[in-house]
């Protein structure tokens, strides 16, 4: 019997090690890793450079605390404001609490200008975390139920839509922010149109609001950009990062620019373990690797490949709705809940992941090849299909 606390609904297996895309489990059976711990292992398993960086680094030092200054957050934070565009970084161990420090930021910049409730607009089906504030925040009254009474302070729209957005704005003047994913992951896979997003951005523009990009799962790249909104080629007041940024070593970041920087002071947030040596390396280690090997432009190649191959597997297939995403983050969407097909793909050798009841959601690392994405869609076609009755 294990006295870890069941909060997880576990598969049947537990691996050993990895190479690449390849994963083991304890009995030798190998996997082709089409989830990349939820789109964290962005270098894949075991990469060379990362686990020779985490070795010296170790080696070194691996924490101090945030009462001195750290060589390494410092270089990753220029780093990280160098691609996104942001003006200062916090550092934290996960996107629940880059999350958390962009609420808090928000309510600040709130109190600041003399709101006493400042309210922050949401999306349903968001994704945020599962803090109290950020679950709160969250479009999911499945995660919600049971941790009552919910945080105040939030108000929810229809996702992608700007019309509701200006509806709030006309009757609720303690409005501060709106926190948006630009691709909705837990919720299934949903995008942001590029429209929808310049629009957002001169709403807030227009009103004074906050424009928080949630890029926990869809930044670092995995779109082909290293953030969603480049693609719209907007500019947010607040990102937040994690998932990927370590390729495995814990760590998020809450990037702050335009009306959010210089905001917060000693005092005002805070982590222990944020942004300790160990962790900065591996970021920028994983920030390194990207540029140098062409990951970027690899997610974007790739992830066409994917959701093209699967298209034309699946043209006609009754049961599947839509096939959609960008990049290395890719959603396919079927008429019935399809739980059963995770433990089907886990038989059969591959690791996927079904979100939003009916979505089989795929988050390949970075480094997944022409080969790798064929050898995806040959063993996953015949399960849905099956599963299907086609």
């Amino acid at each position: 019997m294990s006295h870890v606390m069941n909060t997880y609904g576990r598969l049947p297996v537990a691996f050993s090690h990895g190479q690449g895309c390849r994963i083991t489990d304890t009995e030798g059976k190998e996997y082709l890793d089409a989830m990349s711990g939820i789109a964290v292992s962005t270098l894949g398993h075991a990469h060379p450079g990362l686990v020779a960086a985490i070795a010296a680094q170790a080696g070194r030092l691996l924490h101090t605390s945030n009462l001195y200054r750290i060589c390494e957050q410092e270089e990753l934070a220029d780093k990280l404001v160098e691609l996104s565009g942001m003006q200062e970084v916090f550092f934290c161990n996960s996107g629940c609490e880059a999350n958390e420090a962009a609420i808090k930021l928000a309510r600040f910049y709130g109190h600041q200008k003399g709101v006493e409730s400042p309210t922050i607009i949401v999306m349903e089906k968001a994704f945020h975390g599962r803090t109290m504030a950020t679950l709160s925040a969250t479009g999911n009254r499945k995660t919600q139920a049971g941790f009552e009474p919910l945080v105040s302070g939030f108000v929810r729209v229809p996702y992608d839509d700007l019309e509701a957005i200006k509806a709030v704005a006309e009757h609720n003047k303690n409005i501060v922010a709106v926190m948006l994913e630009i691709i909705q992951g837990e919720g299934g896979i949903h995008l942001a149109s590029l429209e929808f997003q310049q629009g957002l951005r001169r709403l807030c523009d227009e009103q004074g609001w906050l424009l928080i990009c949630d890029e926990v799962q869809c930044g670092m790249a995995r779109t082909g950009q290293w953030f969603g909104y480049q693609h719209a080629v907007i500019q947010p007041d607040i990102a937040t990062m994690a998932k990927g940024l370590g390729s495995g070593v814990p760590i998020g970041a809450c990037l702050a620019g335009g009306k959010a920087a210089g905001l917060f002071g000693p005092g005002n947030h805070g982590s222990t373990f944020g942004g300790n040596p160990l962790a900065c390396r591996a970021a920028l280690t994983t920030i390194e690797t990207i540029r140098q090997d062409g990951l970027m432009a690899n997610a974007e190649k790739v992830g066409g490949l994917i959701r093209q191959l699967f298209a034309d597997a699946l043209s006609g297939v009754k049961g599947v709705v839509e096939i959609r995403g960008h990049g290395l983050m890719i959603g396919i969407e079927l008429d019935r809940p399809c739980g059963e097909l995770v433990t089907r793909a886990l038989a059969a050798g591959l690791l996927i992941n079904v979100t939003a009841d009916k979505v089989i959601r795929l988050l390949p690392a970075l480094i997944f090849s022409e080969n790798d994405a064929k050898e995806l869609v040959e063993r996953c076609v015949p399960l849905i299909k099956d599963f299907l009755g086609a």
